[in-house]
C-alpha cells in the first residue's frame, strides 16, 4: 500500500491546538508519538521532574551512521490574549499563514522534521538510523529537558552521530542562515553591603551606591575582546542596578545590580566568573563595603567548524531554496549548546520574525519548503 506522505501544515495547526505552555505537555507530545509509533519509530518517553520528553528511533539501536533531529514543543506564554486577532491555541489559517503560538518557535520545525524523518523511513529505508528528541523544556529552565533526554541516551547506549536543531535561524528570508555556533551566556547577580544612614549625616553611613557605581563602570567599560574568528566580540550588559530605597532621607544599606555576559570563543564561564569577581574584590577592598556575587553560566560558547555537516546543510538549503546560507553564530542560546557535547549540531530552521510575539504566525508556504529541506538532507546524509 502506498504510503501518503504527511503534510507538515497539517501537523503544525495540530500541536498547536495543543496548549503547551512550559511546562505543560499540552497533549503535543502524545500526538507525535502515536503518529512516529505508528510509522515504525520506537518511542521512549523520557520525562523528567514536570517535564515531558520524547525519544524516538527508527533504525538500529547504536547504528554508525544515526541522523539526529532536535526540537521543543513548548511555548511561551500568550502575554494578553486580548491583544491577539485571533484565539493563540486556535491554529487559524488565513492569508496563508498558519497563526497561534508555536506557530515560527518552533512547532512548524518539529511537524517539518517528523514529516520528513517518516517519508524518509517509509519510502527510502535508510542503512542506519532517524533520531528525534523532543523537550517540553526548552523555552524554561531547560534543565530537564534536552539534558535530560541526552543522559538518558547515553545510559541506553543510543547515539546521534550528527544533529540538526530546528530552531528559527533566518533573520529575512528562508534559507538565509545557518547557525554553526552560539555564544555562551552568562548572568551574575551582584549585592554590595554598607551601613544604613541619614543622609544628611552620610560619615556615619557607608553608601554601596558610589561602589557600585565603580563597579560597573569598570565592568561595562572593559573590552572583553574584539571578535573571533567565527564571532562578533562579546557583549556585557548591565541590566538592573537596584536599592529598594523610596526616600531621599536614606542611605540604603544594600544595592544590588545584574550584569549579562553574553561570550564567544576566547572565553569560558569560568574565567569571566574571575575576571568579575577580581573587579568586585578590588571594588570592596577600595570602598570598604562587603560584597557577594551569585552567578549562572547558562550555556559555554560553542562551535562546530564549518565542513561535512554544515555544507550537507548548505547543499539542502540552496538546493530547495536558491539561496546560499549564510554560516553564523548569532544570536542567544539554544538546546544545540547541550548536543554539541554529545555530537556534530548545526542549527536550521524558518524565518523567525515573529517568535514569542503577540499574533505569532508562519506561512503555510515555509513549512512545506522546510519539511523538502530536512528531507534533502536525510535523503543526501544517507546516500
Amino acid at each position: 500500500m502506498a504510503h501518503t506522505p504527511i503534510d507538515p501544515a497539517a501537523l503544525t495547526a495540530q500541536l498547536i491546538r495543543c496548549a503547551s505552555v512550559t511546562p505543560e505537555e499540552g497533549g503535543a507530545l502524545v500526538l507525535l508519538e502515536a503518529l512516529l509509533e505508528g510509522a515504525g519509530f520506537t518511542c521512549t518517553r523520557v520525562d523528567c521532574g514536570e517535564v515531558s520528553n520524547l525519544f524516538a528511533r527508527w533504525g538500529t539501536k547504536g547504528a554508525n551512521r544515526s541522523f539526529g533531529f532536535n526540537g521543543h514543543t513548548d511555548v511561551v506564554p500568550v502575554g494578553d490574549e486580548a491583544a491577539w486577532s485571533v484565539p493563540p491555541f486556535g491554529a487559524v489559517e488565513k492569508d496563508g499563514q498558519i497563526w497561534g503560538r508555536g506557530a515560527t518557535d518552533m512547532k512548524s520545525a518539529v511537524a517539518a522534521f517528523a514529516a520528513a524523518a517518516i517519508d524518509m523511513v517509509h519510502d527510502a529505508p535508510p542503512d542506519g538510523a532517524i533520531i528525534l528528541t523532543i523537550t517540553g523544556d526548552e523555552e524554561g529552565d531547560a534543565i530537564d529537558g534536552t539534558t535530560a533526554l541526552l543522559d538518558w541516551m547515553h545510559q541506553e547506549g543510543e547515539q546521534m552521530t550528527a544533529c540538526l536543531v530546528g530552531e528559527p535561524t533566518c533573520p529575512e528570508r528562508m534559507g538565509d542562515m545557518i547557525k554553526i555556533g552560539r555564544r555562551g551566556s552568562l548572568s551574575a547577580w551582584i549585592t554590595l553591603t554598607g551601613v544604613q544612614g541619614h543622609s544628611a549625616y552620610p560619615h556615619r553611613a557607608l553608601n554601596p551606591l558610589p561602589a557600585m557605581a565603580r563597579l560597573v563602570d569598570r565592568l561595562a567599560s572593559h573590552e572583553l575582546d574584539r571578535g573571533t574568528a567565527h564571532f562578533d566580540a562579546s557583549t556585557l550588559a548591565v541590566v538592573t542596578i537596584d536599592t529598594g530605597n523610596p526616600t531621599t532621607n536614606v542611605i540604603p544599606a544594600e544595592c544590588r545590580a545584574t550584569v549579562n555576559i553574553r561570550f564567544n570563543d576566547a572565553h569560558t564561564g569560568d574565567a569571566l566568573i574571575a575576571w568579575m569577581q577580581s573587579e568586585l574584590d578590588s571594588v570592596a577592598g577600595e570602598f570598604g563595603v562587603q560584597a557577594g556575587m551569585k552567578v549562572k553560566v547558562s550555556g559555554e560558547s560553542f562551535l562546530t567548524p564549518p565542513g561535512a555537516l554544515s555544507e550537507l546543510v548548505s547543499r539542502a538549503v540552496e538546493a530547495q531554496t536558491g539561496v546560499v546560507p549564510e554560516l553564523s553564530t548569532t544570536g542567544g542560546t539554544s538546546d544545540a549548546r547541550f548536543v554539541k557535547d554529545h555530537c556534530p549540531v548545526v542549527e536550521f530552521g524558518l524565518v523567525g520574525k515573529t517568535m514569542h510575539q503577540v499574533d505569532e504566525r508562519v506561512e503555510v508556504a515555509q513549512i512545506h519548503q522546510l519539511k523538502a529541506i530536512y528531507a534533502q538532507i536525510l535523503k543526501d546524509y544517507f546516500a
